[in-house]
């Protein structure tokens, strides 16, 4: 019997991306991705969904006959903060939507994307263990540290097969950033690759654990896939792929582009990123289910280059090949 897949945020950072990796393996129209946008141009299934709209959502799924879905909407660290109580009630709402219909309509597995800002100041900071106290300082953080619970809540209780991944900040080329304190990492390539000045929110030693995009998404479709026996935690894995500071990641740029220039203008959200760990321990999601990241700082800046090149026609990207 083929799946058919709900994704519901399908043109955020991770969705738009995770949204075409799906369609390739289940096949297009198995494949139905909403938003509360329609894109531009689109190939496949998509809906306009308000997913705080239980009916709206409960009927998307009865008529797609959905066997796995993907909830990846939420509202991110720094907009949270600027909007506490609508950033809670949107994410735990929505969470609890789609964990309800879930197991109205006994969904076979369903993926909860949790992130770093789960953890706190209080957390270790140095190789993050996968069990430890969690005390997180943004509504972000508390939304995803509380709907872990909740994910391993509806496993134990109702016996939903849900699985999640506590992100680290997530790098890619194919979308803008989108609000987060990690995603001056990805404003920092589109500023080099235009020839423009970049000014950074964080302190130059402000180090984070981060991910590129083609690691993100085959870490997630890897747990998706795994055998139900394998997936040993039911809360959120660990996950890492490397850790850099703004300083770190400016020098693997510069080696590339000599006359690329930064400064350092720290706002609000380098009390956040510094309530967050530097480096990961994601063993548990190496043994359990076997991953292992492929690309570090210097080959994701290589890659990061060459693709911007040419989404913005510069000069030839084939020097970075």
């Amino acid at each position: 019997m083929s799946q058919k897949i709900l994704v519901i945020g399908a043109q955020g950072q991770i969705g738009s991306v995770l949204t075409e990796s799906l369609k390739k393996l289940h096949g297009t129209h198995n494949v139905v991705a909403t938003d509360i946008r329609a894109p531009q141009q689109y190939e496949g299934v998509f809906e306009i969904l308000d997913v705080t709209d239980v009916s709206a959502l409960e009927s998307c799924i009865s008529r797609h006959s959905i066997t796995q879905i993907y909830h990846l909407a939420a509202i991110l660290s720094a907009k949270g903060e600027s909007i506490p109580i609508k950033a809670w009630e949107f994410n735990m709402g929505t969470f609890f939507n789609v964990m309800e219909a879930s197991k109205k309509f006994n969904i076979e597995k369903v993926f909860f994307p949790s992130s770093i800002a789960a953890f706190g100041p209080s957390t270790p900071q140095e190789n993050t263990p996968q069990f430890t106290v969690m005390i997180p300082e943004t509504v972000y953080g508390i939304s995803k540290s509380c709907a872990e619970d909740w994910c391993q809540y509806y496993f134990m209780k109702f016996g939903i097969d849900v699985r999640s991944l506590r992100y680290p900040g997530i790098i890619g080329y194919q979308s803008l950033p989108g609000g987060g304190t990690t995603d001056y990492a990805v404003d920092i390539y589109h500023k080099a690759v235009n020839g423009e000045d970049f000014s950074c929110f964080l302190e130059s030693t402000a180090t984070l654990p981060m991910i590129y995009m083609e690691d993100a998404i085959r870490a997630t479709i890897q747990l998706m896939e795994a055998p139900k026996e394998n997936v040993k935690i039911r809360t959120s894995y660990n996950l890492a792929g490397m850790s850099f500071s703004p300083a770190e990641i400016y020098d693997s740029i510069k080696k590339l582009y000599p006359d690329f220039n930064i400064k350092y203008e720290p706002d609000f959200r380098q009390a956040i990123a510094a309530s967050w760990p530097k480096s990961i321990d994601d063993s548990s999601a190496k043994e359990d289910w076997g991953w292992k990241p492929k690309y570090d700082l210097h080959s994701m800046t290589k890659d990061m280059l060459y693709q911007l090149e040419l989404q913005y026609g510069k000069k030839s990207a084939n020097q970075f090949a």
